[in-house]
């Protein structure tokens, strides 16, 4: 197989950003929420190592049903708090968020707690982007990444 013929089955050298962004969009088929359905990757800041995945969902072994259809109250643990809670890293090492949708003001507020987070990548918005102002206090530099720039 030429290099060419190999280009064209692949196509071009995707980015980590945006290997990592798909990644996160395929977690979230994994969700069993009924309204939103969210995926996480939490990488090293150069890339070489996943850290932690997540989704959003129930608690492992309890029930996966949404509580609520009611925005904000279904009941189901974060993506990014549970890949937060898989994720074993020092708060000392850089990391890199990348996550479907931008988090929740909760979540942000876990995510500067998680120390060591330089950027935030997230794809569609939230209904509450407040959160915003919690990132960039912490000097954590949000960006957006809309699903088309992933492969």
């Amino acid at each position: 197989m030429t290099t060419d013929s190999y280009l064209h089955i692949v196509g071009p050298r995707p980015s980590f950003e945006s290997i990592f962004m798909s990644l996160a969009f395929s977690l979230a088929r994994r969700s069993t929420c009924r309204r939103l359905k969210v995926g996480c990757v939490i990488a090293r800041s150069d890339f070489r190592k996943i850290e932690a995945i997540g989704y959003n969902g129930g608690a492992a072994g309890q029930e996966n049903d949404c509580e609520s259809d009611e925005p904000g109250k279904c009941g189901h643990l974060h993506a990014e708090e549970n890949a937060i809670i898989n994720g074993g890293v020092e708060r000392s090492t850089a990391k890199v968020f990348f996550t479907t949708n931008f988090p929740c003001p909760m979540c942000c507020k876990r995510i500067v707690n998680f120390g060591g987070v330089t950027h935030v990548y997230y794809g569609g918005e939230y209904r509450d982007g407040s959160g915003i102002t919690i990132l960039e206090r912490a000097k954590i530099e949000v960006v957006h990444y809309p699903l088309e720039h992933a492969p």
